[in-house]
């Protein structure tokens, strides 16, 4: 989009763009999302930035109507392959505040400087800025959530003092921290809820449904429209769970260390695809003779994703030519053998387990697994792959190599490794072609290049076809 085009959307407030471009206003130092309901400046008055971390290095100040840091995210970093898109999917899970820019930068494969410079020229601000937009979101979200201490919570958020907690807060939103807490806030509650936002449309029920039919006994279940599970995140244990609000997902968490927020809504809103653009996906297959009816039929139908994909890994090694019920079954029996037991406090209801980690199926003697001998070779290959660093599945990682290292594994066929590629990392543009319903579902042979790059959302379509 250039900016003409970008005014425009502005002009009918139209809330696809929300997250994709910030919107500031030079008379009032603020800067908004695309939609929101303040009436519309003049063009001249007017600058476009791609990330609030460049408004608000210019001097901008968040909107208190439109809340523009509550918007989804960027369907681009879903997208991209580059260093741009690798290190920006990083730093959403929180790499800056854990190992700091040295070890982002090492990362991606490039020198701080670099890094810093890339960022800064595509996106209008570097690492430390994009880090702090982001510990500022998480902040507001434990201080209108949760009955927290101010303190704890800007540690928790990963700040490294209360003055820099107040500091930042004061300047994206132009209030101290304590002006914000609500009043809705239940005292002692152990849970955070969060309003995770989404761009219409969005069939949450079928994509629940989808998670619900592979769900692990002990790690995940889904009844009444609400899907729970466990997570494995860098500082301890989590439970999420996942239902339809108002025009939002209702996410509620339970955090074992609270400065895992940020990571834990991260792992949610890519399980849920939720920063994906229906409207772009829908018009692509708009013409389509073969998906054209399914998408127009299924309007909103996402690509969901895992928020662990060395689990989604070691789970389509389960699924490799048995049934979606039969791989459930095999996975439970991992998990009562070699899955991590939570804490008595965290449990609830079947939710009892994180699912084992890649180190723990490594050192498992292959002939103990309840698996075939060549599946449990494979099973343990892959986990010690995993464990070693050999494949890397993070959020950083580069797809294409992450692939070419899964397929070097004795066992892992193209079907296997293009499926973690799609869910695991989120590729929005992979194509199954070898998989028994995607063949079932195609008339002939069709180019999927045409589908590009939302091959993904096709396979899913062809599914949904049967």
């Amino acid at each position: 989009m250039d900016d003409e085009q970008r005014y425009r959307a502005v002009h009918g407030r139209d809330s696809r763009f929300d997250g994709m471009f910030y919107t500031a206003v030079r008379t009032t130092g603020v800067y908004c999302r695309p939609s929101c309901p303040a009436r519309t400046p003049q063009r001249r008055n007017v600058d476009f930035y791609p990330t609030a971390a460049a408004a608000q290095e210019a001097g901008f100040r968040a909107c208190k109507r439109c809340r523009p840091e509550l918007t989804p995210g960027s369907p681009e970093w879903n997208i991209r392959a580059d260093v741009v898109g690798r290190a920006m999917r990083l730093i959403q899970d929180g790499a800056v505040d854990r190992g700091g820019v040295g070890e982002l930068a090492s990362s991606v494969g490039y020198s701080e400087r670099q890094l810093n410079r890339l960022l800064t020229a595509e996106l209008g601000a570097g690492p430390l800025a994009l880090a702090r937009t982001e510990r500022a979101r998480t902040a507001r979200t434990l201080v209108e959530t949760t009955d927290m201490p101010m303190t704890d919570i800007a540690f928790a958020a990963g700040f490294a003092s209360v003055r820099q907690f107040n500091e930042t807060m004061r300047a994206m939103f132009d209030r101290a921290p304590t002006e914000m807490r609500g009043r809705a806030v239940r005292p002692g509650s152990d849970t955070i809820t969060l309003r995770l936002a989404y761009r219409q449309p969005f069939d949450l029920d079928r994509l629940l449904e989808f998670l619900g039919a592979r769900a692990v006994p002990g790690v995940e279940e889904y009844a009444g429209g609400v899907y729970r599970r466990t997570l494995r995140l860098p500082h301890g244990p989590g439970i999420a769970e996942l239902s339809a609000g108002r025009g939002h997902v209702l996410c509620r968490l339970r955090l074992a260390d609270t400065r895992d927020l940020t990571g834990a809504v991260r792992r949610c809103r890519r399980l849920l695809d939720l920063d994906a653009d229906p409207q772009a996906v829908a018009e692509a297959f708009a013409g389509d003779p073969l998906l054209g009816p399914t998408a127009a039929r299924l309007p909103g139908l996402r690509s969901p994703g895992h928020p662990d994909p060395a689990e989604l890994a070691v789970r389509a090694v389960l699924g490799q030519q048995v049934s979606v019920a039969a791989a459930r079954t095999l996975a439970g029996r991992l998990v009562r053998a070699y899955g991590e037991p939570l804490a008595p406090e965290l449990r609830t209801g079947g939710l009892t387990h994180l699912f084992p980690a890649p180190e723990a199926l490594a050192a498992v003697p292959p002939g103990e697994l309840p698996l075939t001998r060549a599946r449990s070779a494979t099973l343990t290959g892959l986990a010690a792959a995993l464990a070693s660093g050999r494949v890397d599945l993070g959020p950083g990682c580069d797809r294409d190599e992450a692939q070419v290292r899964l397929r070097e594994l004795r066992g892992i066929g193209p079907w296997t490794a293009s499926y973690v590629r799609m869910r695991g990392l989120g590729d929005p543009d992979v194509f199954l072609g070898t998989d028994l319903g995607v063949r079932k579902a195609l008339a002939g042979t069709p180019d999927d290049r045409a589908w590009s790059p939302w091959r993904s959302y096709a396979t899913h379509l062809l599914w949904a076809s049967l």
